[in-house]
């Protein structure tokens, strides 16, 4: 019995509570018996749990955003860094069985890091400014104009 829990914690380990226990229940719901270890594992999505898309509907996503990319309203942050750390020329003109690979590996680390407890945001734009600054009069203007052109020469 203990040799087995040790095998459970070393293969599940890279997972958070949460996750198991979720994949473990999915996997009983689903199931007429209890689940083995690979059930569980087969069933150990984190974006699942997390309440993100899978990778191949975030890939799909990524390759269907229009431009500017940063203003699309994504499903969730992490599927727009993904996209950008593959690169969005790459993902929009190189064929699904090679684009998708390189967007799945960076998807994944980035469920990794919310799986770890990581905020991921999408940067906001600076706001427009409190107070908006009135251009001279043009009298002083040319006073300006005049007293640059003395100091150039």
């Amino acid at each position: 019995m203990n040799m087995a829990k040790r095998l459970w914690s070393r293969l599940l380990g890279e997972y958070s509570p949460a996750v198991i226990m979720r994949a473990a229940e999915k996997a009983v719901k689903e199931s007429s018996w209890l689940p083995s270890v690979h059930e569980v594992l087969a069933r150990c999505d984190v974006a699942d749990s997390l309440g993100l898309p899978s990778a191949h509907a975030a890939y799909m996503e990524a390759c269907r955003a229009p431009s500017p990319k940063k203003e699309y309203s994504w499903s969730h942050p992490a599927v727009y860094y993904a996209g950008r750390a593959s690169d969005w020329f790459f993902l929009a003109n190189t064929v699904e069985e090679q684009a998708f690979p390189v967007f799945r590996r960076n998807y994944d680390i980035l469920l990794k890091r919310l799986q770890d407890g990581e905020q991921i945001d999408i940067d906001i734009p600076p706001a427009l400014p409190e107070e908006i600054i009135q251009p001279l009069p043009r009298d002083e203007q040319q006073q300006r104009l005049r007293d640059l052109k003395k100091l150039i020469g």
